[in-house]
């Protein structure tokens, strides 16, 4: 199932997973009712669907660009089937009959693919547990009746349709066995064949087969994949599943079924996950039965930051040496004192949450939905780790513009600022009372006082010594701490090809020299690297710091000083 594609609808979605579940099937009940009367030739503002949906209106979203009735329409049934999939229940329990999308297909003598079509087109499923324990679409009988009267000349062109003979369903199976036993196509390849020879739906040939085997087990067409996958197919195919690639692609490029796929990609997120290092300040309020309550109650989109007018850059340097941005920060907002408070206790309760769910997870037992919680909480984190960022940029020009002289341009603080501002927001303890922007300010001063005297003398002594001295240099250091910094040199350099599109790997290349190398060869200004892409010098600062966010995030504390340092 694609994402939805609309941001504040994926960020509402990944909010409603807080709130209690009473609220969340009223909420489903009236995204449901939305649904039904959105027009796909219309445009709504995002103020109108939230409120249709939590009964609020978020401030904040002055300005806000209207949405396509067609891609909300889209994006509201992925929030039906994500938002019905936290909140399932038993088919058996429901007051009404519960049709899975096999059923709805027999029932009306239609293939599967179409009862699909008849999503796109309106028809709302949800998803209930059924008898064999798994989550799965269904249909409700209300909902099917509601969509048959709205839609009858559909329903009628649909079921127009011939069904399967005996003699064809016998000639598929056959045809089937056949391929199979040459062993030369995975079962994806032969189904799509069959259908192609026959004028049939894929869909079609698929559960004719699915038919054939559960009613014969003992003579299943098909074998099970052999053997486990490799390590480096496994890492090929969570690529693949990362970059966009659909599910029915991995299982025919791979020869897999569905839930092997499944399983294979959710032992990667747990590795993944596995492999990150969480930190948080720890509070003892997180351990209290409301906390939860308490500190998630309110959707971070609600509240709009305001104005403080106590920092002003342009007052310590001249406008005219400031870049296009920092132009543009002279009405960014920045957090009052009991919003700063709430999103930092937000930031590391999401984490602290996130740390507990991490606790004990085996790659090869663990769930869907607890990955996807703990990727829910870091992913709220990372949201709010970015709202505080940008909130502080103008303290980072305030701090850098008291840092100004001959040895380092005020482009250069600044990004270093950036840096430095990126781990305090990870390491200021809430707890303590303090204002973060003091906090901020030391660690900021702190890293120009331990960086940039160190880039000038390390200037100054790579232009004075000869090509000699630094050879010689080299040679006398001590071999195991050589062969450790290559290591993790090639580490880092691996981290940046993989993390990083092209576009980014250019900018920290030339912003800090080839990575984890022990002398700087020169780089670029932002300027420079603007012009060498077609870009503004700004939308290259935020790109820079896009970057580093998300080198942060994977680097270890060593990797990250060795590519910034």
């Amino acid at each position: 199932m694609r994402k939805i594609k609309i941001q504040n609808l994926a960020q509402l979605l990944m909010q409603l997973r807080f709130t209690p579940e009473a609220k969340r099937r009223k909420q489903l009940d009236a995204v449901e009712k939305l649904l039904a009367i959105i027009d796909i030739d219309q445009e709504y503002p995002f103020d109108f669907v939230c409120f249709r949906i939590t009964g609020f209106h978020p401030v904040g979203l002055e300005g806000q660009e209207l949405v396509k009735g067609g891609e909300l329409f889209d994006d509201l049934q992925i929030f039906i089937s994500k938002l019905s999939g936290q909140l399932a229940r038993p088919a058996v329990e429901q007051s009404q009959k519960i049709y899975t999308v096999e059923e709805l297909a027999e029932a009306f003598g239609v293939s599967t693919k179409t009862v699909y079509r008849w999503r796109k087109r309106g028809l709302v499923a949800l998803k209930y547990i059924f008898e064999d324990g798994l989550k799965r679409f269904g249909f409700l009988q209300s909902t099917v009746d509601a969509f048959l009267k709205a839609n009858p000349g559909l329903i009628s062109k649909a079921t127009s349709f011939t069904r399967l003979t005996d003699e064809q369903r016998k000639k598929i199976i056959r045809r089937a066995a056949t391929l199979a036993a040459r062993g030369e196509m995975s079962r994806s390849g032969i189904i799509d064949k069959i259908a192609t020879e026959i004028g049939k739906t894929s869909e079609t040939v698929r559960y004719t087969i699915l038919n054939y085997e559960q009613a014969n087990p003992d003579r299943a067409v098909f074998d099970k994949p052999s053997g486990v996958i490799d390590s480096a197919r496994a890492a090929e195919l969570y690529k693949l599943f990362k970059q966009g690639c659909d599910i029915k692609e991995l299982m025919s490029r791979f020869g897999r079924s569905k839930s092997s796929i499944y399983r294979i990609i959710n032992k990667r997120r747990a590795r993944v996950l596995l492999a990150e290092k969480i930190e948080f300040i720890d509070s003892e309020e997180f351990l209290e039965g409301d906390a939860r309550e308490k500190i998630l109650k309110e959707p971070i989109i609600s509240t709009k930051p305001v104005v403080r007018n106590s920092i002003d850059p342009f007052d310590l340097a001249g406008e005219s040496l400031l870049p296009e941005y920092l132009q543009i920060l002279k009405d960014t907002p920045v957090l009052k004192r009991e919003r700063e408070v709430e999103l930092f206790r937000r930031y590391n309760y999401l984490k602290f949450l996130a740390c507990s769910a991490h606790l004990g997870i085996k790659p090869s037992r663990v769930s869907s939905a607890r990955l996807q919680q703990i990727e829910d909480y870091l992913a709220e984190a990372e949201i709010i780790k970015k709202m505080i960022i940008e909130a502080n940029l103008r303290l980072v020009v305030s701090v850098a513009s008291k840092h100004v002289s001959g040895r380092a341009s005020l482009l250069d603080l600044v990004g270093e600022g950036n840096v430095s501002l990126m781990r305090a927001v990870e390491k200021f303890d809430y707890t303590k009372g303090f204002r973060f922007g003091t906090y901020a300010s030391w660690a900021i001063a702190k890293g120009y006082a331990r960086k940039m005297p160190a880039r000038t003398a390390r200037s100054r002594k790579a232009k004075a010594a000869s090509l000699a001295d630094i050879h010689r240099d080299l040679r006398t250091k001590d071999a195991a701490d050589f062969v450790a910094i290559e290591r993790a040199r090639q580490s880092l350099a691996q981290v940046v090809r993989d993390e990083l599109d092209d576009r980014e790997q250019y900018i920290i290349l030339n912003r800090f020299g080839p990575v984890g190398l022990p002398i700087k060869k020169k780089t670029k200004t932002l300027k420079q690297i603007g012009e060498d892409l077609g870009l503004t010098k700004e939308r290259v600062r935020q790109l820079e710091l896009l970057a580093l966010q998300k080198l942060r995030q994977s680097l270890s504390a060593r990797e990250f000083e060795l590519l910034t340092g």
